[in-house]
């Protein structure tokens, strides 16, 4: 099984000790939970996209199961909004699910869209979506936090770095489940247009963008502090910086050696009914029900 001690960047995990550590923290984490905001969110998914199921647009749907089943996780639930801005995101608690939509469908391949979705199962298995429902119930409704809400200005920049960091480690998820050239190309999408644009960009080429933004940013002090108030609210980093960590982390010994533990414990088992892989321990799929054992 894969583990998040095996991929997760340094800088993610360092940012999120900072993050605990802040005073009120975990005050305002408890106070955000009381407030039920969880359901309503969920609800009101519930009511607005489209659960996707081995019944429901099982073509797209199926992308999921075998992305759970190598990073030995429990199948969230599935969602498609429509939306031509190509997004995905992972939310909740006690319900977790991930939502993509249709820009993002029409934007990627299948092998694209599968480091989307390895990215988003990331942060599941991460740990990382309670504090990012969390954080967007904070960036979005502060007021509702009472005399809570003061606590949330230095609170909200903490969480945007952390946020910035953790999503580092999970394009090392996506890296693990396809390529780190998949995940870079899947960034080109977000960042050039579609295929039809971006299919011959040199990923190295622009990978280098960020050592010309880092020599910009390391220019002087006045440079320093421009840069870190465009980045401040923010909860990506900049898309040439995710692009060179993840081709840097591809020619890595940490990143050979994940690789080769995923085969490892990979199975090789299907189901006889739907074909689709179980884990040795199972004594029923846990996808269609058949009895395996």
């Amino acid at each position: 099984m894969i583990n998040p001690s095996d991929f997760i960047h340094p800088e993610d995990a360092a940012a999120l000790r900072q993050l605990e550590s802040i005073p009120g923290f975990p005050t305002l984490v408890k106070k955000v939970l009381a407030l039920g905001l969880e359901q309503l969110q969920y609800g009101l998914n519930m009511a607005t996209a489209i659960r996707l199921s081995p019944t429901q647009l099982p073509k797209l749907y199926n992308h999921l199961p075998p992305i759970c089943q190598k990073l030995g996780i429990a199948e969230p639930e599935f969602y498609l909004q429509m939306d031509p801005m190509p997004n995905a995101w992972t939310f909740g608690d006690t319900k977790i699910y991930i939502t993509i939509t249709s820009g993002l469908v029409e934007m990627m391949s299948d092998e694209e869209l599968d480091a989307i979705l390895a990215h988003e199962c990331g942060h599941i298995l991460c740990r990382h979506v309670l504090y990012h429902s969390i954080a967007q119930y904070i960036l979005s409704g502060a007021d509702a936090l009472g005399v809570l809400g003061s606590l949330t200005v230095p609170i909200q920049y903490a969480i945007f770095y952390w946020q910035r960091k953790s999503e580092l480690s999970c394009d090392r998820c996506a890296s693990i489940i396809t390529s780190p050239e998949v995940v870079a190309r899947a960034m080109a999408r977000f960042s050039g247009g579609p295929k039809s644009i971006t299919a011959s960009l040199n990923m190295y080429e622009w990978a280098r963008q960020a050592d010309q933004y880092d020599a910009i940013r390391n220019d002087n002090l006045w440079n320093k502090t421009l840069q870190l108030a465009a980045i401040a609210g923010q909860s990506h980093p900049f898309s040439a910086v995710r692009v060179r960590e993840i081709l840097r982390w591809g020619n890595s010994a940490q990143y050979q050696d994940v690789k080769r533990k995923l085969l490892a414990v990979l199975p090789g088992r299907t189901c006889p009914h739907c074909k689709r892989p179980v884990s040795s321990n199972w004594l029923f799929c846990q996808h269609c029900g058949t009895k395996l054992q």
